[in-house]
């Protein structure tokens, strides 16, 4: 069986806690991740908590992409959802990795949408016939 779409759930320990506090620079790096993945930015929106922490979101074409940072324990929440077979999440969550500075990572996949069709049936966008 084939499903719709991919949602990869990731945890970055022991980041550097400057980093993810900045929240141009999670802007950027977040935004430079889904370039790298192949997909396609629609809006993303970002928002700083006082005293420290960011939220953040991505919509892309193919799905979103979504952060939320705790620098008092170098700690980020990512999410990579995605349809089709096409972005490459385990690129995004490489440099994420490399740019916080992260010591460690938990990944855990989930298949979105599984569906009992026949693969030929399962379509990721509308017909544009």
């Amino acid at each position: 069986m084939k499903s719709l779409g991919k949602h990869l759930i990731i945890e970055l320990y022991e980041c550097d806690r400057e980093i993810i506090n900045d929240l141009e620079a999670v802007e950027h790096h977040i935004t430079e991740s889904v370039r790298v993945s192949g997909a396609s930015i629609i809006k993303p929106y970002f928002h700083k908590f006082s005293p420290h922490g960011i939220s953040g979101m991505v919509i892309i074409a193919e799905s979103h992409f979504s952060i939320h940072t705790w620098p008092e324990y170098g700690y980020c929440a990512v999410d990579i959802f995605t349809c089709g077979d096409l972005i490459q999440g385990d690129k995004a969550m490489n440099y994420l990795k490399e740019h916080f500075k992260c010591q460690n990572v938990s990944l855990m996949e989930i298949k979105r949408g599984v569906l009992d069709l026949p693969d030929s049936e399962i379509k990721h966008k509308p017909d544009q016939s």
